[in-house]
């Protein structure tokens, strides 16, 4: 344990130390370079922007809306409590869109639920399982160029759904294994 905490401290000052004396070595211009890759940087950050600012506020409209809520109870009314917990479906639509809204729901589900209950822990396996599917397709097919994406979103969903069904399996057996 000690050797992790010694090499934790210095490896980021030798990968800095490395990269300045390999380009010294190889005569490059390390800071011409450096200045370069953060101009690049920017302009990727530039053409981000709007897509990020569509889906939060996408996201706060599916929340605000109350549309979350509604399809809850509807799921509700259909799958048994047991099988798969209503007041978790809010938080399966929201993770495919953001990450941080996904978490701010969790926190909510800690605070009604627990944290040790069986919603708490399929929640927070959910949070492990799935992906931010809407958001990941569409900042990096953009900074990319896709245009097609073929497959990826019904490949995506199904591993979310997949997820989400784990989360539901592995939250009913961890009183068991416990």
């Amino acid at each position: 344990m000690q050797f992790l905490l010694y090499l934790s401290r210095f490896i980021i000052p030798f990968l800095v130390l490395y990269i300045i004396g390999y380009g010294l070595l190889t005569k490059v211009a390390v800071y011409d370079s450096f200045v370069r890759g953060a101009e690049d940087g920017l302009k990727t950050v530039v053409k981000l922007v709007p897509t990020m600012i569509g889906l939060m506020v996408g996201t706060g409209v599916l929340r605000a809306s109350g549309f979350l809520e509604a399809a809850a109870d509807v799921l509700g009314r259909i799958i048994p409590a047991g099988i798969f917990p209503a007041s978790l479906m809010p938080l399966a639509v929201l993770r495919m869109f953001s990450s941080s809204a996904a978490t701010g729901l969790l926190l909510d589900i800690y605070k009604a639920y627990g944290t040790d209950s069986f919603t708490g822990m399929t929640a927070s396996l959910m949070m492990c399982c799935t992906e931010t599917i809407f958001y990941t397709m569409s900042v990096y097919f953009m900074t990319a160029g896709i245009k097609k994406t073929r497959y990826t979103l019904c490949g995506a969903l199904l591993a979310t759904f997949a997820g989400i069904a784990a989360s539901v399996v592995l939250a009913a057996a961890l009183p068991a294994i416990s």
